[in-house]
């Protein structure tokens, strides 16, 4: 198991440990080998509980029938991909859960697809490959420095780290912490 120590975040690791083996992570990637791979990932920093699913439909149900405390999803997949999953997810009296946190995790780190991912409600973007180290670092910022959940307009999700392009901060959002 990676050591909860050598994370970059201050935090108590007793906890931090705690935390993560409380934890049910939901995979969705149409690959078994990125599944097998972010699995294997995720027992290695202390997550125990981890389900999968090959595509954003399966995924949905997975939501819906074991109500993960946390999703990882690619961006591309058949049937339904990962922006189509999100914008279901985060639509709040349509989804049963809009505020379950997501971390998009893709083989493409374009600029735009980051972008709207977060304009989508995502809580982090990964890009693949990604290491034990940077997994653990992700899921401990969701789970130790939570961002309170915001509507605004059709956009349901973590409300933004720091203040918008016309720096303007969204409402209902927490003030950037220095």
């Amino acid at each position: 198991m990676l050591p909860v120590a050598k994370c970059a975040m201050a935090f108590n690791p007793k906890q931090a440990n705690y935390l993560l083996q409380q934890l049910q992570v939901l995979v969705v990637d149409d690959s078994s080998f990125m599944r097998t791979t972010v699995r294997n990932l995720l027992y290695n920093i202390g997550v125990k509980s981890v389900i999968e699913a090959a595509n954003g439909i399966a995924g949905l149900d997975r939501i819906r029938d074991d109500k993960p405390n946390i999703v990882i999803l690619d961006w591309e997949m058949p049937l339904l991909n990962g922006p189509e999953l999100v914008r279901i997810v985060r639509r709040p009296g349509v989804f049963p859960t809009p505020d379950i946190p997501i971390i998009m995790l893709s083989a493409y780190g374009e600029r735009w697809r980051i972008v709207e991912s977060m304009k989508l409600g995502v809580n982090d973007f990964l890009c693949k490959p990604v290491s034990a180290k940077t997994l653990l670092d992700r899921l401990l910022s969701i789970l130790l420095k939570a961002r309170q959940n915001t509507r605004v307009g059709k956009y349901c999700g973590p409300a933004p780290r720091f203040p918008t392009p016309d720096r303007r901060v969204v409402a209902n959002a927490p003030a950037p912490e220095h």
